[in-house]
């Protein structure tokens, strides 16, 4: 067994603390519950250079700082180190030398989606806890991730999707393992069938920031991309943000990485990027207020950010605010024309989710919040493939005489 570096549990809004060995869902008073590590003892046994030379792959090389301390207990499906990718053709700026935007694409992870690394340290600890029923509500990737980690360490799974979820997640997600259910409702109504049926069935909520674990999985983002900098961090992070557990667990991953000396300089500019149709972060964060109240008739074809209320809202605006960062929200319609542009200039495939971050990109740009000096990273959340497609319509009839010609 290696050594575990976790000190105890902290709630994110009171400070209270709680024993890291035991069970944990929200804190008392109903917020997230956050992983704390003895830095100062890791600081004095493992070195970053520890960390670059491991011949462990994928998100489990960062291993002591995160929670699972038996190798027995790390559920693997071959994470990857997702690449950089950078765009040469797509970005809307002239001085290209100096800046560059690179997007960080999270779809070559298993399942398809950044859901992975979350829902690959939640089962992993379920099972280190020994649950045997672990239920989620899901717009689509993260109930998939979690069917697949829980398949895997054979553990039940419940899943709970909006009845308007993309068709090819929801046969993901029942094909993965779990039993799958559509709602009339959107990802919060899942969320309370999830809450009430805690005590009447006993299944374990997996729900976004309501147990500990997902947050460390997705720092992993983090960690993996200031090792992937040559532990120089860039200048600014777009991040599709729904529940926000990402964004929140980069944040995290930066000042660990700076308490420990691993880093030094400025940290990243965080910035929330949500669709026009479900901004209540960007709402809060304009009106210069801690929490998001729901949003009412939430709406986007970017379903993986459609959150319309998040249990962490008060810690995404931290981030944002801490870092210098800024929430921004764009349309369905820019989201879909940044798609179907970056897949056709730079051969690069995002996800709707991702390319909001595209489109908020070019807006900020536009609106001097950030410069064409900037390095700045966009996160492609999910592969492409996971969502409908436009239709091809050019035909060929061997038949027929071709006309040649067309096709110069």
């Amino acid at each position: 067994m290696d050594k575990s570096y976790v000190s105890h549990l902290e709630c994110s809004i009171s400070g209270k603390q709680y024993e890291a060995n035991k069970v944990h869902g929200l804190s008392e008073a109903g917020r997230p519950l956050l992983v704390k590590y003895d830095l100062q003892k890791l600081k004095k046994e493992v070195s970053r250079d520890d960390i670059s030379n491991s011949k462990v792959d994928g998100l489990w090389r960062y291993f002591p700082l995160l929670p699972v301390p038996d190798p027995r207990n790390r559920i693997t499906l071959g994470e990857a180190i997702t690449p950089l990718i950078k765009l040469h053709r797509s970005v809307n700026y002239n001085n290209k030398d100096k800046g560059c935007v690179l997007v960080k694409d999270e779809g070559r992870l298993p399942t398809g989606s950044f859901k992975a690394r979350g829902l690959c340290m939640a089962v992993s600890m379920a099972k280190q806890f020994k649950l045997d029923h672990l239920a989620i509500p899901t717009n689509g990737n993260a109930g998939a991730a979690m069917a697949a980690y829980a398949t895997h360490a054979g553990i039940k799974s419940t899943v709970f999707c909006p009845d308007d979820t993309p068709d090819i997640n929801v046969r993901e997600i029942q094909s993965l393992g779990a039993e799958t259910y559509l709602v009339n409702g959107l990802i919060n109504d899942c969320g309370k069938i999830v809450g009430e049926g805690k005590d009447k069935v006993g299944w374990f909520d997996v729900s976004t920031l309501k147990e500990p674990y997902r947050i460390e999985g997705k720092k992993t983002m983090g960690l993996e991309l200031a090792e992937q900098l040559n532990w120089e961090l860039p200048d600014v992070i777009f991040y599709p943000t729904g529940g926000g557990t990402g964004l929140i667990g980069m944040w995290k991953a930066f000042l660990e990485l700076k308490e420990l000396g691993w880093i030094k300089g400025k940290l990243p500019r965080m910035v929330a990027v949500q669709a026009d149709g479900c901004a209540p972060i960007v709402k809060a964060w304009k009106n210069g207020e801690e929490h998001a109240p729901l949003w009412e008739n939430a709406y986007t074809k970017a379903a993986g950010i459609r959150v319309p209320v998040a249990v962490g809202d008060f810690l995404i605006i931290r981030a944002v605010r801490e870092s210098n960062g800024f929430a921004i929200s764009v349309s369905d319609e820019d989201i879909m024309e940044a798609r179907d542009r970056v897949a056709a200039v730079d051969g690069c495939f995002l996800c709707p989710e991702g390319a909001a971050t595209m489109i908020a990109f070019e807006k900020a740009l536009s609106f001097n919040l950030v410069t064409s000096d900037d390095k700045v990273i966009l996160f492609n959340c999910a592969t492409g493939l996971k969502y409908p497609l436009p239709e091809v319509i050019n035909t060929i009839d061997k038949n027929k005489t071709i006309n040649y010609d067309m096709f110069l």
